[in-house]
């Protein structure tokens, strides 16, 4: 276990980690876009994982303050997870690098704001479970809960997703001091269900994958 590793949990239930790295770069194909080289692991697997070439549009780069991870790294990251959930991404023991879309389909320009797919409340809570179940299990506890990637990959303000940590550390789900979560054993004795979901999205993946290639 490495405790510095940061599980991220897509809305589907992949607990995935992300190797970035930066930073990005002009794309050597003549296009006009940046590219930035990621390894997206998906944890709790015989060692899965998409190595994948983001590239980002010059429209988008135009709403970045720079591309330096602390302005870069959460649309990232959610715009990684948003193609997983979409199962654009396939994860493999080894192969090449796929390239995945960093595009204005992830940005609002009327309401300018970034897009990955609105999460009901019962989706949230969810994720905030997930979250703190596989970061405890994989990656070490106490979980920070305050990290504004995860507001913005449900489309809400970092107020408003810390409003749904309460309910869930409310519900016994969880227990909180400050911005720092751990499980209960009410989330411990989830545990079937937790694996049962990542389980199913992850048939459903391979399912499409295995499709697509005939």
């Amino acid at each position: 276990m490495n405790p510095a590793k940061k599980i991220y949990v897509t809305l589907s239930g992949l607990p995935l980690s992300f190797e970035l790295q930066w930073p990005f770069h002009k794309s050597t194909s003549g296009a006009d876009f940046s590219v930035l080289h990621a390894d997206i692991h998906l944890e709790n697997s015989e060692g899965l994982h998409a190595p994948v070439a983001v590239n980002l549009s010059a429209t988008v780069r135009e709403v970045l303050p720079s591309l330096e991870p602390g302005d870069a790294e959460a649309p990232v990251i959610n715009a990684l997870r948003t193609e997983v959930d979409r199962r654009q991404v396939e994860f493999v023991k080894s192969g090449k690098r796929i390239p995945v879309q960093f595009s204005s389909r992830h940005y609002d320009f009327k309401r300018s704001k970034w897009v990955f797919g609105k999460a009901s409340d019962e989706q949230v809570q969810l994720l905030i479970t997930g979250k703190v179940y596989w970061q405890t299990r994989l990656g070490g506890s106490p979980v920070w809960m305050a990290d504004p990637t995860e507001a913005l990959y449900v489309e809400r303000n970092i107020e408003a997703w810390m409003q749904a940590v309460q309910t869930a550390a409310a519900a016994r789900l969880i227990k909180l001091e400050g911005d720092w979560a751990t499980g209960s054993d009410t989330l411990a004795a989830r545990t079937l269900e937790f694996e049962t979901r990542m389980n199913s999205a992850r048939e459903e993946l391979e399912k499409k994958h295995a499709f697509e290639r005939g």
